[in-house]
């Protein structure tokens, strides 16, 4: 790959020996495809961009400011090849930290940048299509809506409902009057229902106006319907209405529905409520608004896709178990709705072992057409069973380990992970390195390194673990004015769990933040923060696609490289909100060991002992799901939230026996079944029943064989009695 950089009219420090350097010492880095630095590349310099677009090599130019321009100059280079066969790259070293203040300083982390640009791009994802022939509902008031409707005019196929408010005269469109009852869809898929019971039909209105002029009250305006607190019943409107007749005081309430590609909700309170709507929809309540989603829905007829965001392995899922719910973490933060309980599985068994049937495993279904591409949803799962799929954990650990391995190449120290959306962290960014380079802050510091996201919101726990070990001190996830409320809880949460890891550990200072920063001047300030205590070597191991996996590859290197003289303590205490490790607290007055939580439990976490009744735990396991406690008919069992290190953590790994009891000898042949509690609570809650009693009594103390024995014994006894 050649690589080109520029230093925009000398206005950044750059070393190209020092990059070249620490490219070098970086794996799947190259150095030698570096030029040599330009300073108008995209000006008078630019014969050197068209010499390396010709070379056919692959081409990443550190420059985001002109990529426009670069790409349009390679279709234009004879003998390049065409952007569809070669693309090019572009990273941007200049607002990301050239532009500092400490600038000059920053060569490790311009390294770090363009190693992290030069890796392939991340495995393509399957995509969701949506179809939309400009079918457009328009919900609101009638001049609202007849306003709306003449922008979209030429463009879109309109229909109007309306609640209130008068028609004009002349009838273009169609027209229906009612109150909307239902929304439900995404764009090319919306399904709407509307209720109305007005007398006038206004599909039979030809708006002659005759009613209006015939009605005594004056009850009939011309929004044409009739107001029916004003009306008498003299009804002279039917009599003049005769021929189109249209209307009808004896008409019942109508419920009726339609299918429409797209919606415009001109209401107060819009039709959708949650902080991201689906596709298609749009709601405006200003004008100012009305005519800005005007003209993006004008745009939306054809076909259109969008990656599926998300990967679900059901197997791996902690939803549900014989109809109990225990985690339902992604249902929670989805801003979208696009996640519910799946219960296509209610009432079905799954088959049977040992004679009882099988744990019944139902989960959650997601909506792709809904999933707006959060990645929340995977942040907060325990198991992995959600995971963010643009980019992939591997691809996303990849690129983090490279620019760390680079940072670290080229010198540099203390290093801050800041992780941003795509779209408005960037622009953020770039203004602050904008104000920056006219003197006005301070800019990106050296030791920040910025990494986008597709969404702030998409990697959590595993990732920032897994980086702090690789060798970034603090990670810090930079979020909007305009975050879900569920994403900022679901982040702090994770944070919490985190800082409370690596402070147990002996970590000193904070390593991981949320920042909020609404204004450039608070984002600036809170980028200097102190750095914190590093790990002494980085982890070499990359982010694995399996997120129970990577945290304990990132938990078993921490205990390696705890600071000097910090010893790692038996047990870390962890928040309770949004835990994914943690023990159980068996009650041992309550349990009579039914092992209901010993078949519920998703994650092989629980187990039984065939010879003893016992219930027995593996801690490392355990991802605080819940299913259990839902699920203990006696309510005996309680998550504990914490990090179990006793040993090394290798007493984590190991089964523990949580409870157990005497079992119950049978009173005929002495071979144990069941507990004593069980069989002694279950003898006390059947003694006044009158089927158990006198010898049926006796046989609730002996084991199944015994039971069918004596039965028939007594039966054949009675029977010779009887003969």
């Amino acid at each position: 790959m050649k690589t080109l950089i520029c230093d925009c009219n000398r206005t950044m420090t750059l070393d190209r020996p020092a990059l070249a350097r620490a490219l070098e010492a970086t794996p799947k880095a190259n150095a030698d495809g570096i030029a040599d630095v330009h300073s108008v590349l995209c000006r008078r310099e630019a014969p050197a961009f068209q010499r390396a677009a010709k070379s056919g090599e692959e081409l990443l130019v550190a420059c985001t400011q002109e990529s426009r321009l670069f790409q349009e100059l390679a279709e234009q280079t004879e003998g390049a090849p065409g952007l569809a066969e070669r693309p090019i790259r572009f990273v941007n070293i200049r607002e990301t930290g050239g532009w500092s203040r400490d600038g000059s300083a920053a060569t490790a982390k311009l390294a770090a940048l363009i190693a992290a640009a030069q890796l392939p791009p991340p495995e393509p994802v399957p995509t969701v299509s949506y179809r939309s022939v400009g079918r457009c509902l328009v919900i609101g008031s009638g001049p609202r809506a007849e306003a709306a409707a003449a922008m979209l005019d030429g463009k879109l196929d309109v229909t109007l409902l309306v609640e209130g408010g008068e028609l004009p005269q002349q009838h273009e469109r169609v027209v229906m009057r009612g109150h909307l009852t239902g929304l439900k869809g995404w764009l090319g898929a919306f399904e709407a229902s509307w209720e109305s019971s007005n007398p006038i039909d206004l599909d039979l209105c030809t708006r002659c106006n005759a009613c209006i002029a015939a009605c005594p009250e004056g009850a009939i305006d011309f929004g044409y319907q009739v107001d029916l607190a004003r009306c008498t019943s003299h009804r002279d409107c039917v009599d003049v209405c005769q021929a189109a007749g249209a209307i009808d005081f004896n008409r019942s309430a109508r419920a009726e529905e339609g299918r429409f590609d797209m919606v415009l909700d001109l209401q107060a309170v819009p039709a959708f409520t949650m902080h991201e709507p689906p596709q298609g929809y749009f709601h405006a309540a200003s004008d100012d608004e009305l005519i800005r989603v005007a003209m993006e829905l004008r745009e939306m007829v054809g076909e259109f896709e969008k990656p599926k965001y998300f990967h679900y392995e059901q197997r791996l899922c902690a939803h549900s178990r014989n109809q109990q719910i225990g985690c339902s973490a992604c249902i929670d933060v989805c801003s979208t709705q696009a996640i519910r309980s799946d219960a296509s599985l209610k009432g079905k068994t799954a088959g049977r072992v040992r004679g009882l049937a099988a744990p019944l495993t139902a989960g959650i279904v997601v909506e792709p057409h809904l999933c707006m591409g959060c990645g929340a949803c995977s942040t907060v799962c325990p198991t992995g069973a959600l995971s963010f799929a643009y980019p992939g954990p591997v691809d996303l650990g990849r690129r983090i380990h490279t620019m760390l391995s680079a940072y670290s190449a080229g010198g540099g120290r203390h290093a801050a992970l800041l992780l941003h959306s795509q779209k408005e962290g960037t622009e953020r960014i770039n203004e602050l390195g904008r104000l920056a380079s006219a003197g006005r802050a301070h800019g990106v510091p050296a030791r920040v390194l910025p990494l986008a996201l597709w969404h702030n919101a998409s990697v959590g726990l595993d990732v920032w673990l897994a980086a702090f070990a690789q060798g970034a001190n603090q990670v810090w996830v930079l979020v909007g004015d305009t975050e879900a409320p569920q994403y900022l809880q679901a982040l702090n949460e994770q944070m919490a769990q985190a800082q409370a890891i690596v402070s147990g550990l002996g970590f000193a200072g904070e390593h991981f933040r949320l920042i909020t920063a609404s204004t450039v001047p608070t984002l600036d300030a809170a980028l200097q923060a102190a750095p914190a205590q590093g790990v002494p070597k980085p982890a070499p191991f990359n982010i694995l696609s399996d997120k129970r996996a990577t945290l304990e590859m990132a938990l078993s290197h921490l205990l390696s490289q705890l600071p000097t003289k910090a010893v790692a303590p038996d047990v870390i205490a962890l928040p309770r909100a949004g835990a994914l490790f943690g023990s159980l607290k068996v009650d041992a007055n309550k349990c009579t060991l039914c092992l209901s939580c010993v078949g519920a439990c998703p994650s092989n976490a629980l187990a039984d002992n065939a010879d003893q009744p016992q219930i027995k735990f593996i801690e490392k396991n355990c991802v605080q799901c819940g299913l259990c406690e839902t699920t203990c008919p006696e309510n005996a069992i309680e998550l504990e939230p914490r990090l179990l290190l006793a040993d090394g953590g290798r007493t984590r790994l190991q089964s523990r026996v949580l409870h157990e009891a005497q079992p119950f000898h049978c009173v005929r042949c002495a071979k144990p079944f069941g507990t004593r509690m069980g069989i002694e609570n279950m003898i006390a809650k059947l003694a006044g029943h009158a089927a158990f009693q006198g010898a049926a009594a006796s046989r609730l103390k002996m084991c199944s064989d015994c039971r069918v024995i004596d039965m028939y014994s007594n039966s054949n006894e009675q029977r010779i009695t009887e003969l």
